[in-house]
């Protein structure tokens, strides 16, 4: 079940950026759904950008001129999946890796060295069925890769718009992935 936003900024642009064939089909429907929004009443834009697409262009989405009176609030929301042995997609792990550099400055994403804060939300996709345990296995313990960037992203300065969800395909994607 999707929790609500931890803070509500008026937003002009969402970037989705997916991790996995699976991602990029949930991060499809997302987008389908945000344009019938739009059609009605939202001016909320939707880009999807692979996750294996050069992630520092993420950092500097948010780091215009601090004077730069045109600069567009953005809503990073990344649809990561998890395959075998808790590793991410080959597009994933790139995302993944350039978040988890040890030599990124624990400001790296903070409002404070940029004209506009680095807000995210992360959607896990997992597969409990990957597990040797697939009785007691939860959506919890097929998302380390959901799991590990939200807490990365969270470290380095990040504003959590909302919690993390975490979905598993063998109970079922909808159920997280509708209200997300």
């Amino acid at each position: 079940m999707a929790s609500s936003p931890l803070s509500s900024p008026v937003l002009e642009k969402i970037v989705i950026v997916y991790g996995g064939e699976l991602a990029q089909d949930v991060a499809e429907q997302i987008k389908a759904k945000q344009q019938q929004l739009e059609e009605e009443k939202s001016p909320i834009t939707v880009e999807l950008r692979s996750a294996g697409e050069r992630p520092k262009a993420l950092v500097d989405y948010c780091k215009n001129d601090k004077n730069d009176a045109t600069a567009t609030a953005v809503l990073f929301c990344f649809v990561m999946q998890t395959i075998e042995n808790s590793s991410p997609t080959e597009d994933g792990g790139i995302t993944l890796r350039f978040f988890k550099r040890k030599t990124h400055p624990e400001s790296l994403l903070s409002s404070s060295d940029q004209q506009l804060e680095f807000q995210f939300c992360v959607l896990g996709l997992g597969d409990s069925n990957l597990l040797m345990d697939r009785q007691t296995t939860t959506a919890k313990d097929c998302n380390q890769v959901a799991q590990e960037l939200d807490q990365r992203l969270a470290s380095l300065g990040g504003t959590r718009f909302m919690d993390i969800c975490q979905a598993d395909e063998r109970t079922g994607l909808q159920p997280v992935v509708d209200p997300w």
